[in-house]
């Protein structure tokens, strides 16, 4: 195992503050974790946690010892309190799973596999597990979030550009082409009609736009709407299997590191209730938990429910026949992550040059029908 630099963690005696550097990289901006009203401590910074304190107790610091260095490293002030406030609260005779949930900045997820750790003796490999799940958790969205991010610039320009064009340009050809009068091309006059339309409608456009923003983020928490949203979503080809794919990723990478934590199979099902928000695994989980406290297995309560796919379910049966759900789990989470990768990238590159081809017609139609009367004109002379 490669040495731990402890010096890094150092308090400097002349001077209570740390260090900051004096420049970020774009990078870093990019994937800065941004919750709307989560109370939670951000994936990057539970990752940092779980990482850090796994290596500094495999190395035999002590658990005091080990929250004094990560509380020394952090730059911010409300992290320096919240690490602190988590070692006072374990040398006031807390157990460490207890102290995180008190701070109700963790997830009960992450609590319980931590005390399950704490009762078996394994608290550092659940801290390792902890991490390489946020570690792929984090990976997985910076991959995805970089292969969509250069297609939704080129389509928010382009769609900029064409709403530029027919708010400000075309009314101005139409007025000159009014003051010449006679008969326009027929795709002039519904380009013009356009440009008209957008004019006299776009306060209320606007409104109506900020109003469906506002209901939709009113009630994105409710059971209906988280419904129909996800299975509308279902729906959309290639995005439906991209979003179900991800999110059966994350289900069973969270069953794997719970089974592997040595939890009941029914507390973990519970346990990612709460934690996985998406509705077709959420509503189907409550079903599958009573099905197994009525005797069936795992894999027959999931055949019942689409979401899951068919080889999915016989991999999760040959788990369960073996004794090794958490190997099985943690195999077919790799297997989806890939899966999703590929496909977004494949997608990207796919989005691309159709968005530019898609847009340039439509500039080009633009163009061409405020240019056709001039030309029309220009030959009458």
């Amino acid at each position: 195992m490669p040495s731990i630099d402890i010096s890094r963690y150092e308090k400097k005696k002349t001077s209570k503050k740390i260090e900051k550097s004096s420049k970020s990289s774009l990078g870093e901006l990019l994937n800065k974790d941004i919750s709307f009203g989560s109370t939670e401590l951000p994936d990057k910074k539970k990752e940092y946690l779980y990482l850090e304190l796994s290596s500094l107790l495999k190395a035999g610091i002590d658990l005091k010892s080990s929250f004094e260095l990560i509380t020394a490293d952090q730059q911010k002030e409300k992290d320096k309190e919240l690490f602190a406030g988590i070692q006072k609260a374990v040398l006031a005779g807390s157990t460490f799973s207890q102290a995180l949930k008190d701070t109700q900045k963790f997830s009960l997820y992450e609590v319980y596999s931590l005390q399950i750790g704490e009762e078996t003796g394994k608290l550092i490999e659940v801290l390792s597990d902890l991490a390489k799940y946020y570690q792929s958790k984090i990976k997985q969205r910076r991959k995805i979030v970089g292969a969509l991010t250069y297609p939704i610039i080129v389509l928010s320009t382009s769609l900029g550009a064409v709403f530029f064009m027919l708010k400000f340009v075309v009314p101005m050809f139409g007025d000159v082409f009014k003051r010449f009068g006679g008969k326009l091309p027929w795709i002039t006059e519904k380009i013009i009609g356009i440009s008209q339309a957008l004019q006299d409608n776009f306060v209320i456009g606007l409104l109506l736009i900020l109003s469906v923003a506002v209901f939709i983020f009113s009630s994105r928490k409710t059971e209906q709407f988280r419904k129909i949203f996800s299975l509308s979503v279902l729906k959309i080809p290639v995005i439906g299997n991209l979003v179900q794919k991800i999110y059966l990723a994350r289900f069973c990478n969270s069953m794997r590191l719970l089974i592997n934590a040595k939890l009941p199979l029914l507390r973990a099902i519970a346990l990612i209730r709460q934690m996985i928000r998406y509705y077709p695994i959420d509503s189907s989980l409550a079903t599958i938990e009573s099905d197994i406290m009525n005797g069936k297995s795992l894999h027959q309560s999931l055949q019942q429910f689409s979401v899951y796919p068919a080889k999915m379910v016989q991999l999760v049966k040959v788990g369960e026949e073996t004794n090794q759900l958490d190997y099985f789990f943690g195999i077919i989470s790799e297997q989806y992550v890939e899966e999703v990768e590929y496909k977004t990238t494949t997608l990207s590159s796919a989005m691309e040059p159709l968005i530019i081809i898609f847009l340039g017609l439509i500039v080009g139609v633009i163009l061409v029908s405020m240019y056709l009367p001039l030309f029309q004109m220009s030959n009458s002379f």
